[in-house]
């Protein structure tokens, strides 16, 4: 065969030549394809190749096509064609990929792409999921729409330490169009004191206060707790005192912790996305699921009826999943679970798209709220969101705009409650809308607009 460039491509003794001299290293050559504008050999095993220019690189028969479109099943489809070009089917009740088992699996009835994931669907009804090392965990089916609760969905950060007055925040509340304001303390009599008193005012207001109960792994002098029972008592305790002294000003939704799996104990090299509970480090591991334990049970011993969220960035769904089914990162199980009411992220521009989100390793992205909310079944909240401190104005609220967009769209299909940005005010253009009760206009118009034109109904 003659390529675009009027090369000549032949097959000799189970090798590919081009113009008479060897391209690569190729044997049992059974095939030798051009299809698309590019070379492609397949191996008497099966194996497709595509040529670069230099060497052959492993691919799948491109005759099949690129990937599947979202929503394609086995049966339905012969085959799916993931992010990478792998091909998927299915045999005898198990799932192949590249006609080679993938995990474990029995008595399939169905295969699904959806989300950026492979989702499989046993004949007793039971679905799971497929992680990235390979193992399929149980969750529902990813296509059924949640609608979120309304009443919270606009929503916004602040500090207990702001010079605003708890009457000024609410009239500031008013004047956006905001329902719910973040607000984090611990046990301090200050913080709590400082909480209490805006807990009041929105209670009045008919307002939503959102409390992060914000310790970590470490004590009042940033010593790593020793073990999993002193992290778990110190949890309790703050949990416990933060809740009973909230409770009769109606908040009823408790963040426990505040990025706790990107701490640098825990997070083994904060470039990785957090796909793999390998990213997390195995022995401080029981320290962090200690506090988030003692946090939710001290809410829930104090306010039984409390909603309690437990708090992930980027791509954590190797620590969340690990979590949930009382794994450590090495893969070993039989741990307490970790079990929230309310599945809370970060997802900072930096971050990615959080409904195309990349797995570790830069990989393919992947719909991380869908994933949630099939794996986890517990509404979705983005309790911090926005750009890079280094943008301008213009960017910042144009990026208001579009990412607002795309999060309010979700709250009627993947059970996005809510969705907090950062900040209020942070004393300066980095972050916040306001400084010191000016606003700062292009972000706060943006802000602002947006809220008005799209009613959390």
């Amino acid at each position: 065969m003659t390529d675009n460039q009027a090369a000549s491509w032949t097959v000799v003794n189970g090798s590919v030549y081009r113009n008479g001299i060897k391209a690569g290293n190729t044997y049992n050559v059974s095939l030798l394809l051009w299809y698309g504008g590019g070379i492609y050999h397949e191996g008497t095993g099966g194996q497709f190749y595509g040529w670069n220019g230099s060497n052959w690189f492993s691919s799948n028969d491109p005759r099949l096509g690129r990937t599947s479109a979202d929503g394609t099943t086995i049966p339905g489809a012969s085959y799916i064609i993931d992010k990478v070009g792998a091909v998927w089917t299915v045999a005898n009740g198990v799932v192949l990929r590249n006609n080679a088992a993938v995990g474990t699996t029995s008595n399939v009835s169905l295969l699904l792409w959806y989300g950026g994931k492979l989702w499989y669907r046993a004949t007793g009804g039971q679905f799971y999921v497929c992680t990235d090392i390979e193992r399929w965990l149980p969750c529902t089916d990813p296509r059924i729409s949640v609608a979120a609760a309304r009443g919270t969905f606009h929503g916004i950060n602040g500090h207990y330490d702001y010079r605003y007055t708890p009457a000024q925040v609410v009239s500031i509340m008013r004047n956006m169009g905001c329902s719910t304001y973040r607000v984090g303390a611990t046990d301090d009599p200050t913080q709590l004191g400082a909480v209490v008193s805006l807990a009041q005012a929105f209670q009045s207001a008919g307002l939503t206060l959102f409390v992060l109960i914000d310790i970590g792994v470490r004590d009042w002098n940033g010593v790593l707790f020793p073990s999993e029972s002193v992290a778990y008592n110190r949890g309790r305790s703050c949990g416990a005192t933060v809740a009973a002294a909230l409770a009769p000003y109606g908040v009823v939704m408790y963040e426990c912790g505040n990025e706790l799996t990107r701490d640098a104990a825990i997070i083994l090299d904060s470039t990785n996305a957090g796909t793999k509970a390998v990213d997390f480090n195995n022995t401080n591991w029981p320290i962090m699921r200690g506090v988030m334990r003692g946090m939710i049970d001290g809410v829930k011993s104090a306010q039984g009826t409390a909603k309690c969220g437990i708090n992930f960035c980027v791509a954590d769904i190797g620590a969340a999943d690990a979590l949930w089914d009382g794994m450590q990162p090495d893969g070993t199980s039989g741990y307490p679970t970790v079990r929230w009411d309310m599945t809370t992220w970060h997802n900072y521009e930096v971050y990615g798209d959080i409904f195309n989100i990349g797995s570790d390793g830069s990989g393919p992205g992947f719909d991380l709220p869908t994933y949630c909310k099939a794996r986890y079944g517990a509404p979705f909240l983005i309790t911090e969101w926005n750009t890079g401190p280094e943008k301008s104005q213009s960017y910042r609220a144009n990026y208001i705009s579009s990412r607002y967009a795309s999060y309010y769209q979700a709250r009627k299909t993947k059970n996005v409650q809510s969705a907090m940005y950062y900040v209020l005010d942070s004393g300066n253009t980095t972050y916040g809308l306001m400084i010191d009760g000016v606003t700062v206009n292009q972000t706060y118009n943006a802000f602002v607009s947006f809220i008005a034109s799209h009613p959390d109904n």
